[in-house]
């Protein structure tokens, strides 16, 4: 089988955690360089995952010619100008979300992708969960009937540190809902199958000292007309949120816990009603059996890279182009501009 040929810039942090040990289960993927700003964390990198290379700068792993794609898990700050010299280098780009510090330069970035023909993805790797995709089917189908109400759930705890660029807003550009509600907002759009129309949000710092907040509830619209719950929290432990994700529709619901996360898994109930039940005064909650989802599980790091390499390779469609990342980030930001100025926006 082809294999695409893999940089990584920013080759720490969440690259390492996970992002890495997925791209060495790809079939169709192949680890080359790794770069860091630190050369003795990146020699260190390049040994735990059997790179050929390790370099402390991007310029350099990008001026390598055997290298066809890059995956760009750099600080938000850094990831305008390492995507603008990936283009320029015709390298293939998946990156971390947001895609830029504003949506303007993410917008940019996509016009320069387009004009040097190079592919550009979001890393929403939480759509590649099976069990995810199989609700997005069951939607497609109709058995929920028509969406009415959704709610996702993103939270963990992060506390006060030193130096961490997440925590500062010149590096970051913005806290809790621009770095974990941006995928509970995806998810939602993507299984739903409706964008945001609306929005309003109530963001704060409430518990923590750092710049951004460390609080996050945002009510979107979408075009459907269902109402969709965002709460994205920096402040709550990670024992005591479970990432819960509702769906509900005229003809029953979806309730899945645990599947909002960096590991593939979770439990799934699915209810299916009749929207032709008359009314009942008594309100009585009549027991219905819950559907059983048989998937498949696996790494969604993996799959996401594999989904990748496989547009690289077959001109196949992106499964998260970077298109998407630009329109929900442009929903965090409108929902800060909500959430100071008391007001529902439209989109």
């Amino acid at each position: 089988m082809n294999k695409v040929k893999w940089g990584v810039i920013g080759a720490g942090g969440i690259a390492d955690r996970r992002t890495l040990p997925g791209l060495m289960l790809a079939k169709n993927a192949e680890l080359v360089s790794v770069m860091e700003v630190n050369m003795e964390l990146a020699e260190k990198l390049r040994v735990k995952y059997n790179a050929k290379k390790a370099f402390d700068n991007a310029d350099d792993l990008l001026a390598d010619p055997e290298i066809q794609a890059v995956y760009i898990a750099s600080p938000v700050v850094f990831h305008k100008e390492h995507v603008q010299k990936a283009a320029n280098a015709g390298k293939h780009i998946l990156v971390e979300k947001p895609v830029a510090f504003s949506v303007e330069d993410g917008k940019e970035l996509i016009e320069l992708c387009k004009e040097k023909n190079v592919l550009i993805a979001t890393g929403f790797m939480i759509r590649f969960n099976a069990y995810h995709q199989e609700m997005k089917k069951l939607i497609a189908e109709g058995k929920l009937g028509k969406v009415v109400s959704c709610r996702a759930q993103m939270t963990c705890w992060y506390p006060d540190i030193p130096g961490a660029w997440r925590q500062q807003y010149a590096t970051s550009g913005g806290g809790s809902m621009m770095d974990m509600g941006v995928h509970c907002l995806d998810l939602i759009q993507y299984i739903v199958g409706s964008k945001a129309k609306k929005v309003v949000g109530f963001t704060d710092t409430k518990v923590f000292n750092y710049e951004v907040e460390d609080s996050a509830s945002v009510v979107v619209q979408l075009e459907n007309g269902a109402n969709a719950y965002i709460d994205a929290y920096f402040n709550i432990p990670d024992a005591a949120a479970k990432g819960f994700l509702e769906i509900y529709g005229t003809k029953g619901s979806i309730l899945a816990e645990g599947t909002i996360g960096q590991v593939e898994g979770g439990k799934v109930k699915i209810v299916i009603s009749d929207d032709a039940l008359g009314y009942d005064a008594q309100q009585e909650r009549v027991d219905v059996k819950p559907l059983e989802l048989n998937v498949e599980l696996g790494n969604i790091y993996t799959k996401e890279i594999e989904s990748f390499s496989n547009s690289v390779l077959t001109g196949a469609p992106l499964e998260v182009p970077a298109e998407d990342g630009i329109q929900v980030q442009n929903v965090v930001e409108k929902s800060y501009e909500a959430s100071k100025n008391g007001k529902i926006i439209d989109l």
